[in-house]
């Protein structure tokens, strides 16, 4: 496929994609084939359009929505991202599953759109919108997103998280050890120890040194930093424009998918 935007996997890209599909869902006869669907859903990504406003050589707006609906709802683009995520840190020379996890959220302003529902105020941040909770590994790779009000606090939110994150225990075996900020510490500190203790999980909190009041570099917090910038990158993540949270976290699902499709190719 010629290159078109710069949003467009290229050939090896897409294998690598395309081998971590179902058989089924790649082997059944579609009018449009799975790699236009995915570069479509992907030039929003990138671009930051509305759905109605994608170029008219693609497919009809409701179409490429509506697989995008449907892989967000599925799971299919959360699994494939950890796939993906799997297979690289594989390529490099490490395990298939980390053993730490780092933990922090960020605040997005939200739109007029997504201001419909499920968002708040950050009063700390100084941000009306919603709050992006991300446990990535030390690679800076997403393990689970989950995306509330901005004002939910983070310790309440980390208890969602770590619910979420033992659903799928069994695909992150060696995961025991994981970092957080000062936002986390109290209750999930001890709601971790205890719910999850036959795992051995245990969440440890990073301080900032006593007596500073300037900005300092905390060691593992900014790995987590260091993926929001990554997101920032793509328009449609810049801002919350999304009616449902469930499509935030579609979005960075998504982002992750290119990052490592990009990086796969180039081992």
């Amino acid at each position: 496929m010629t290159k078109k935007y710069t949003s467009t996997l290229t050939d090896a890209q897409w294998q690598i994609i395309e081998n971590k599909l179902p058989e089924q869902m790649v082997s059944r006869k579609r009018k449009w084939t799975l790699r236009i669907l995915f570069d479509y859903i992907l030039y929003v990504l990138k671009n930051g359009c509305v759905w109605a406003d994608i170029p008219c050589e693609f497919p009809p707006s409701s179409t490429v929505y509506y697989y995008f609906k449907t892989w967000r709802d599925n799971g299919l683009l959360e699994c494939l991202s950890q796939e993906l995520g799997g297979d690289y840190r594989e390529l490099i020379g490490k395990n298939r599953s980390p053993s730490v996890g780092l933990i922090d959220s960020q605040s997005v302003k939200n739109t007029a759109v997504s201001g419909q529902s499920d968002c708040g105020y950050d009063g700390g941040k100084k941000i009306k919108g919603r709050k992006r909770h991300l446990l990535v590994d030390t690679l800076g790779l997403i393990i689970v997103a989950w995306v509330t009000a901005a004002d939910w606090q983070d310790r309440d939110a980390g208890s969602w998280l770590f619910a979420k994150l033992y659903l799928n225990r069994f695909d992150f075996p060696r995961l025991k050890t994981f970092f957080a900020d000062g936002g986390y510490r109290g209750k999930l500190v001890h709601f971790v120890k205890k719910c999850y203790q036959n795992l051995g999980w245990n969440l440890k909190i990073v301080k900032k040194p006593e007596n500073i009041n300037t900005f300092v570099v905390l060691p593992m917090r900014w790995i987590v930093e260091r993926t929001n910038a990554w997101n920032d990158n793509y328009r449609r993540l810049s801002k919350d424009y999304e009616r449902k949270t469930e499509s935030v976290e579609a979005f960075l699902y998504l982002a992750q998918i290119r990052l490592l499709a990009i990086r796969c190719e180039k081992l």
